[in-house]
């Protein structure tokens, strides 16, 4: 995971010369009191990508972000945009947008006003500069909203306004420090699915930061999960959430159950759970780790024929609407949590105090890293 500078001698970056591509190496950013906010980033983020910087809070995902944009200096690395060192460039010449979680809107001005702020302050004509404007009010479904005071809106009005805002000037990139985290949930859900549609259309470089784990999932091309500063792991969402790397990444991008292992043959480990087959190679992992989905269920009457099949009482059953949550206390007094998705189709649910049975295929265990 550590990550070291590299001097202007060795080759270009990854992508480096590609518009809207972002090339981070050794970046790192400590504040005052010795606390380490970045430590040595190395990343490629690829022109025209929704990439999305996940953690907790105080993990560094806004630091990271906001060297980027230019608000804060790395103590140590280099940030390349397009191509560009951006050492010495300030936050108003670098060739990207913010948008901020609070909006940031210009209350004495309306609506189409806001929009076309940063296109009035670069020169633009003002027939060009309608012309944009309505193009973006039009994409962005608020037009009927033109004469408006930002006062006078809603929530997520507002950041309709605000994004617009950041897109009318046409960046090369859009950093986004958690924009809909304020909005109601079927107003945050709604514009997930707006926010990337419009992305996949105009074809711009979106870095999207978050905290919320599904948000990540929906809307991202790659995910960074990030903890105390580094990167724990980088790839696209489908890899990250189906293999992790480590038990941090495993928990924090969903729910999952982790248990400590020994070797036992070449494809089998010890578990609390009992011994148990597994498909992949131990490499060194000190965990296995299955997500509460891939757990198998069936009536407790069921033949044991294959390998990972253990006994269990449902001891709480919890209904989310598109699923249900069970969590299992197995024959050796173990826990363990299995979800089921509630399907018209489905024979049963699993009441509590009923005896069951549990499968955990051997392909969807993971080995990972403490």
């Amino acid at each position: 995971m550590e990550q070291m500078n590299r001097d202007m001698h060795e080759p270009p970056l990854s992508g480096a010369g590609t518009l809207g591509a972002i090339s981070l190496r050794g970046v790192t950013r400590v504040f005052a009191g010795a606390v380490t906010a970045v430590n040595q980033i190395d990343l490629d983020i690829n022109p025209g990508e929704f990439f999305t910087l996940l953690g907790p809070s105080g993990c560094g995902k806004t630091t990271l972000l906001r060297m980027i944009a230019g608000f804060e200096t790395p103590d140590a690395g280099r940030i390349l945009i397009s191509g560009r060192e951006m050492q010495d460039v300030p936050a108003h010449r670098r060739a990207v947008n913010t948008v901020f979680q609070s909006y940031a809107l210009f209350p004495h001005l309306n609506v189409e006003q806001n929009i076309g702020f940063g296109l009035r302050m670069r020169g633009v004509k003002a027939p060009e500069r309608k012309k944009r404007v309505d193009a973006m009010m039009e994409l962005m479904q608020i037009g009927p909203f033109a004469t408006r005071s930002a006062t006078q809106l809603s929530g997520g009005q507002r950041q309709r306004v605000a994004l617009a805002r950041a897109l009318v000037n046409e960046p090369e990139v859009v950093l986004l420090d958690e924009p809909l985290s304020a909005l109601d949930a079927k107003l945050r859900t709604e514009l997930q699915i707006e926010l990337l549609r419009m992305q996949k259309r105009l074809g711009m470089t979106f870095i999207f930061v978050t905290h919320d784990q599904h948000e990540a999932l929906v809307m991202s091309d790659r995910i960074a999960v990030m903890s105390k500063g580094k990167i724990q792991q980088v790839g696209p969402v489908l890899d990250v959430y189906e293999k992790p790397r480590n038990a941090f990444v495993a928990e924090f991008l969903g729910l999952s159950n982790i248990f400590a292992l020994t070797p036992s043959t070449a494809h089998k480990v010890q578990t609390v759970l009992g011994e148990l087959d597994v498909a992949e190679p131990l490499q060194g992992a000190s965990l296995a780790m299955i997500r509460p989905e891939k757990i198998w269920f069936y009536p407790a009457t069921t033949a044991r024929e294959r390998p990972n099949m253990f006994p269990g009482v449902v001891r709480e059953s919890i209904y989310m609407g598109a699923a249900t949550q069970y969590r299992i206390e197995l024959a050796n007094a173990q826990f363990i949590t299995g979800v089921e998705t509630n399907n018209k189709a489905a024979e049963r649910s699993w009441c509590p105090g009923e005896a069951v049975l549990i499968e955990l295929k051997p392909e969807n265990i993971m080995l990972i890293e403490p």
